[in-house]
């Protein structure tokens, strides 16, 4: 019998080779074997003259087909160590709110050209990257969203709409070219509002409820502040009621416009405790021994190129050099040269090393990451 790749899996050469399978989002490795009969699979199909258990595995998880399947595979080609699976893609500045907690502290109209995102996903795709983060700003804003959006369906990565909700009508749903929509609801009615503006809870909500409806798998983030420390236990409750695909929780860095809003802000002791909340896989991983952002690449919307969105300001390059060149200028953290001396650094990473930056020394310890485990 003749056994087919799905057209929503693709075969990607990590650091091991592996098989992804973007409609689900879940990866997984291959021995060398398992990766050669795939590779068959993926053109002109894999025979097998009987049962094998991990054919079956395959037709149970959605990697192989029977029926031979028509789609564009790009080319499976060892990517760098480390390799470079999440890319957060921020196309504009432009935004329709002002939140009190935003990193991007003065209105700014920058944005990636079309031609710009059209470069930055080929080679995304090039290096076996896994999904891709469309942020801002507001990228519902971008001046160009309907073509950048358009070019989106080219390519074999999952793509994520990290969005604010507000322009998320049926007429935007009916042609956006994403796997999934990630909606930013930082607290309940009151709490939302008091950081985002009079009125935002209930559209972001909507949006939810609008997305859902329409068949996309949605996330939500959530940001910890001063304001919705008494919400968590009715958002977990809501969001599950609601089958919301992931809960990402985190504590925003005191950058950005927060430096002004000092009323948010949170202590260690406050916040920390939050971040037991949340479900899901979350936006991105790392690997035993290293800290957080092994994986991950960020482009800002003038061009820099960045370990995260938080270092903006340390850029490994821009975006001309292309994201291979400027990878090789990452240095990766290891745990080993962390300043942490608990039994939970495997499990936290260290926490946010930028967030540690800003209480004096990147290799010291994350206290809200820390506070999480007292």
């Amino acid at each position: 019998m003749d056994y087919f790749l799905s057209s929503e899996v693709m075969l990607k050469w990590l650091e091991t080779p592996s098989v992804y399978n973007i409609r689900n989002d879940e990866l997984y490795e291959l021995d060398t074997e398992s990766f050669e009969f795939l590779k068959k699979c993926s053109s002109s199909g894999g025979y097998f003259s009987e049962a094998d258990k991990f054919i079956e595995y395959c037709l149970n998880e959605g990697i192989l087909v029977l029926d031979r399947t028509l789609s564009r595979r790009p080319p499976v080609i060892k990517s760098p160590v480390p390799s470079l699976r999440y890319l957060e893609l921020q196309i504009t500045d432009q935004c329709n709110l002002s939140c009190g907690h935003c990193y991007i502290s003065e209105k700014s109209s920058a944005e990636l050209s079309p031609g710009q995102v059209r470069n930055i996903m080929e080679e995304f795709e090039e290096l076996q990257g896994l999904r891709v983060l469309i942020t801002g700003g507001e990228p519902l804003l971008h001046s160009s969203f309907p073509e950048i959006n358009d070019m989106l369906r080219n390519y074999c990565v999952r793509k994520i709409l990290f969005t604010n909700g507000l322009l998320l009508d049926e007429e935007v749903l009916s042609g956006l070219n994403v796997d999934e929509i990630q909606i930013s609801i930082d607290g309940l009615e009151t709490a939302h509002d008091l950081l985002r503006g009079k009125g935002v809870f209930k559209k972001a909500m909507d949006a939810v409820v609008r997305s859902l409806e329409t068949g996309f798998e949605v996330s939500v983030s959530t940001m910890v502040h001063s304001g919705n420390l008494g919400d968590f236990d009715e958002m977990e409750t809501m969001f599950k009621k609601l089958r919301i695909k992931d809960w990402t929780i985190d504590i925003p860095c005191v950058t950005g416009r927060l430096q002004r809003n000092v009323e948010f802000q949170v202590s260690p002791d406050e916040g920390g405790k939050f971040l037991k909340y949340g479900f899901g896989e979350g936006v991105h991983g790392s690997e035993p021994g290293f800290a957080c952002g092994l994986h991950l690449a960020s482009v800002m919307a003038d061009g820099r190129v960045s370990k995260c969105t938080f270092y903006a300001d340390q850029p490994l390059g821009v975006i001309e050099e292309g994201l291979r060149e400027c990878r090789r200028r990452l240095r990766p953290v290891r745990l080993e040269e962390l300043k942490c001396d608990c039994g939970h650094i495997e499990i936290c990473r260290g926490g946010c090393r930028y967030r540690a930056g800003l209480f004096g020394d990147a290799m010291g310890k994350d206290i809200y990451r820390c506070a999480f485990f007292l």
